[in-house]
């Protein structure tokens, strides 16, 4: 095996017609959306390189997904997966739109940890939810206060309310400890809130941190929770997800409209199933990779950019850099794209406790995350 993050040049890389390579001119190194600068998991590859062959390009049927994230949850987590309490959806997102419409209804409020991933904020609006943050502590922690304090104003007026939980957290890389799920359990059964945990980075897990199905905790059967190979395979483009209920909500998912299973591709299930089955030595193989990158990255920043704060992340290929000591009085993400012409996710987007941070990819190889870092500090001078 062969570390996949060193096997693509970038000339290779810019032939591809994705939005990563697409959104900003080609002298621009792009280390912002969530796509990684690796091949296809070869299982992967040959499983969607039969299914052409075979014509096998309809519609999904079955649950052979869940039945592939079952073995996989059970081998990486120990976590038993009813494939009873399943539902195919199209992604994560679109799964947690759907549980949402389950759980809430218009007007009613979900909570979320930010600073966090954008679309949770621009899905739950344009379902005519409310968005009430819980802002993470000092540390990229769940603070049970301020999360008690949310889920009281969620719940004001005895309104249904749910909880949308970053588990690996996005953009900060944090991984929740045993006893902050614990708690959250704990505050949404005394709040009465729905929990719905996306779980998509939830295979990117780095040694020193492990990390905890949601479901797989006590007090958590009214919960929910989304799953996906998308991320830790590199497949946003071949869509599919599972939405998994918890032992008291079984009854709840099955209310899920019949059509919502039709959204996911079929090559994408074909696709996500051999990378949960087959892909595993790949992933390791990655895992490596990033977590050689998020050392690198920390070098890197120690020696030409002192300034800028960085905790390395347990989970994700996701780096939150604190820029704020800068002072530059701008979007520090435009400034690295104007002077450095190195593209980054700017942190005002990921809501309260975002402003004057950057959210970098290193899902790239050494050479290109070295000529990033050394891109941004020239972006300085």
């Amino acid at each position: 095996m062969t570390n996949p993050l060193r096997v693509l040049s970038l000339p290779d890389l810019r032939r591809r017609t994705s939005m990563k390579w697409r959104r900003f001119p080609p002298d621009v190194l792009p280390l912002w959306v969530a796509e990684m600068d690796v091949p296809l998991a070869e299982p992967v590859a040959r499983a969607l390189t039969d299914a052409v062959a075979l014509g096998d390009t309809g519609y999904p049927a079955g649950t052979v997904y869940a039945e592939a994230l079952a073995g996989f949850a059970a081998d990486r987590w120990g976590w038993t997966v009813d494939i009873g309490h399943t539902a195919i959806v199209p992604d994560v997102m679109l799964g947690i739109v759907e549980v949402l419409k389950l759980v809430t209804g218009p007007g009613d409020a979900v909570v979320v940890n930010s600073p966090v991933y954008p679309p949770f904020y621009q899905f739950v609006e344009h379902l005519d939810r409310r968005v009430v943050e819980a802002p993470l502590d000092a540390e990229h922690r769940i603070d049970p206060d301020v999360l008690a304090a949310a889920f009281a104003d969620a719940t004001a007026g005895g309104r249904a309310a749910a909880f949308l939980l970053c588990s690996p957290h996005n953009p900060t890389g944090t991984v929740h400890t045993r006893e902050e799920l614990a708690t959250v359990a704990e505050l949404a059964a005394r709040h009465r809130v729905r929990v719905v945990a996306d779980e998509i980075h939830a295979p990117l897990v780095y040694p020193g941190a492990t990390h905890l199905p949601y479901l797989s905790l006590p007090g958590t059967g009214d919960a929910f929770a989304l799953l996906s190979a998308s991320k830790a395979w590199n497949l946003a483009g071949l869509k599919a997800a599972v939405a998994v209920a918890g032992a008291d909500a079984g009854k709840d998912l099955a209310r899920m409209p019949e059509e919502v299973s039709h959204g996911p591709s079929h090559l994408g299930v074909i696709a996500h199933c051999a990378a949960l089955r087959h892909g595993t030595d790949w992933l390791d193989e990655l895992l490596a990779g990033l977590d050689d990158n998020r050392r690198l990255l920390g070098g890197l920043l120690a020696e030409h950019l002192p300034a800028i704060g960085y905790r390395p992340p347990q989970g994700t290929y996701l780096a939150w850099l604190d820029c704020r000591a800068l002072d530059l009085r701008a979007d520090p993400a435009a400034v690295f794209l104007d002077r450095g012409r190195v593209a980054l996710n700017s942190g005002s987007e990921f809501g309260t406790g975002g402003a004057g941070h950057v959210r970098l990819n290193l899902a790239t190889s050494p050479e290109t995350l070295t000529e990033a870092v050394a891109r941004m500090a020239a972006a300085l001078r």
